[in-house]
């Protein structure tokens, strides 16, 4: 039942790698273990565009004074390590606010489990969607629909329904929107991060994204 439209989407979403126009200005941002990062400066309304992409969950802490953009692939081994680091950052700073935004572009699975994983953004109040987002992490192993329908049990959700929801047109139009955002901003790799006034490539660590926080409460930039 999965199957439905994913072929359909699946050319449209992988060969996203289009170039943003304009030459970028990187920053001088290295990762935990300082290797170079792929970044570029954006306009900090660039991030609150972010969020009011269709798709797009506010995941913790709506009234923090940070805010942390993450796209990422459910099947991008560094954006599981992510989700562990991000976590343990919500942990200790109860002001990061972080928006989720589903971007399955690593192929047919991703596709199915984020159709489904979008569903469920809509049937849940965003804690629980973190609360569901998080428990995908679990276990190893590939995440498609058939996964991603099973991780909802804890929830009592009606499978049908979400189903019914994830084969509808209206979220293969939401990942569109997400990959053309993408790549107005030049986005190639999962995940990628958007704080403030920085677009970040690659997964660059926990340190490196707490001190990028940092560095926006301290003078309103990613560097300062």
């Amino acid at each position: 039942m999965m199957q439905r439209l994913l072929i359909a989407v699946a050319f449209v979403l992988t060969p996203h790698l289009a170039s943003a126009q304009g030459v970028p200005v990187r920053l001088p941002i290295t990762a935990d273990d300082g290797s170079p990062i792929m970044n570029h400066q954006i306009m900090p309304s660039s991030t609150a565009a972010a969020e009011k992409l269709p798709g797009a969950v506010v995941a913790a802490n709506p009234g923090g004074d940070v805010t942390l953009v993450e796209f990422y692939d459910l099947n991008c081994p560094y954006c599981r390590r992510a989700s562990a680091d991000i976590d343990a950052l919500l942990a200790a700073d109860k002001k990061l606010r972080v928006v989720l935004v589903p971007f399955p572009v690593l192929g047919i699975p991703s596709i199915q489990a984020g159709r489904v994983e979008i569903a469920v953004s809509k049937a849940v109040p965003p804690a629980t969607f973190y609360q569901y987002h998080r428990k995908l992490y679990e276990g190893r192993g590939t995440i498609d629909g058939q996964r991603a329908l099973a991780a909802m049990e804890p929830f009592k959700l009606d499978q049908q329904k979400i189903v019914n929801a994830a084969n509808d047109d209206g979220i293969t139009e939401i990942m569109k929107a997400h990959v053309r955002f993408a790549d107005k901003l030049g986005l190639k790799a999962t995940p990628s991060y958007l704080i403030h006034d920085v677009a970040i490539q690659g997964h660059p660590g926990q340190k490196t994204i707490k001190g990028i926080v940092e560095q926006v409460r301290k003078c309103g930039k990613a560097v300062c």
